[in-house]
């Protein structure tokens, strides 16, 4: 955490609930993304450039984002007052999903190569008994932070699924103890990456750490998977605060992961407390998902031929 995070973090300054946001009552300022406080070199430039985008979308006749209108009715509507007409066309991998035409198909958002033996390692495992990890492509962590996390996986006494890409690590490689490596033979499996998607449909996931990137949060909803967030950076603050406050589909960890920390909330996921409302709640967003991608009368199969036909010049929205 920076300096000036952690100044901020000693006298409460970072939890000042904010009420000027529509739609998101209750949101803190840590939970914004961290380029509008000017926390690190560089995000005065952040602020600046998306401050820009937003005065180019104004001139826009409509704007489309990848969500589903019942996720997100009241900032699309909220959103709507100020912009062009917002709609949702999402989530985009349900709608690709109904795609005739395979040719595309090669066509991946993914910057890493998938390893597919992990889907077989999954098919030997019961039911809702693994917790899947993956930060992301992007997001990296520290090697204490990489240790806290595999220690706290260990000590949950569950069986995970670990993605763990060669820069994971700030500035070094991405390697776990040998003793640690040890604790965790036959019941985690480390991988560079996988077919994510497939990965949260499987049977054996239970639950789903992860940075909260938006592609993560929208696949893991739309696959019924709860999850533990532990955001990084951009979107991904905003992103977590929906997930646990607003959805009720996840827990929040704290910045400065602590192996403890990881040890109780995995297992508050998979067989405490809190599991059968957060699964019972995902699984609610996951058929809402579904019924606006699947359904020909979805919100957003319908968005979509809307925008299809703005495209054609055939209609105004």
């Amino acid at each position: 955490m920076p300096l000036k995070d952690l100044s901020y973090v000693a006298n409460g300054y970072l939890d000042t609930v904010l009420d000027c946001i529509p739609a998101m009552p209750g949101i803190r300022l840590k939970d914004i993304p961290p380029f509008i406080r000017y926390i690190n070199p560089g995000d005065e430039f952040m602020a600046q450039f998306f401050v820009s985008q937003l005065d180019k979308s104004k001139s826009a006749s409509a704007i489309f984002f990848n969500t589903f209108d019942e996720l997100d009715y009241d900032i699309l509507d909220a959103s709507s007052l100020k912009f062009p007409p917002c709609y949702s066309i999402g989530p985009l991998h349900l709608l690709e999903s109904k795609i005739v035409d395979k040719s595309l198909a090669s066509f991946k958002s993914n910057l890493w190569k998938e390893d597919i033996e992990c889907v077989k390692w999954l098919d030997s495992r019961e039911p809702s008994s693994v917790i899947y990890v993956n930060f992301g492509s992007i997001t990296v962590m520290t090697s204490q932070q990489l240790v806290e996390f595999g220690w706290g996986l260990a000590k949950s006494n569950y069986s995970f699924l670990w993605i763990i890409r060669p820069d994971l690590v700030i500035g070094e490689s991405a390697i776990l103890p040998p003793e640690l490596l040890g604790e965790i033979s036959g019941r985690g499996l480390l991988a560079d990456w996988c077919p994510q998607e497939q990965v949260l449909n499987h049977s054996s996931i239970g639950g789903f750490l992860t940075h909260s990137g938006w592609n993560s949060t929208l696949e893991s909803i739309s696959s019924g998977v709860p999850m533990i967030c532990w955001p990084f950076f951009t979107d991904q603050q905003p992103n977590c605060w929906m997930c646990c406050n607003k959805w009720g589909v996840a827990m929040e960890i704290d910045n400065n992961v602590t192996s403890d920390e990881v040890r109780k909330l995995v297992i508050e996921l998979m067989k405490g407390e809190k599991e059968n409302l957060l699964r019972k709640k995902t699984v609610e967003w996951m058929n809402k998902a579904k019924e606006a991608c699947v359904v020909p009368s979805g919100s957003s199969v319908a968005n979509l031929k809307k925008i299809i036909h703005l495209m054609q010049g055939s209609t105004k929205l």
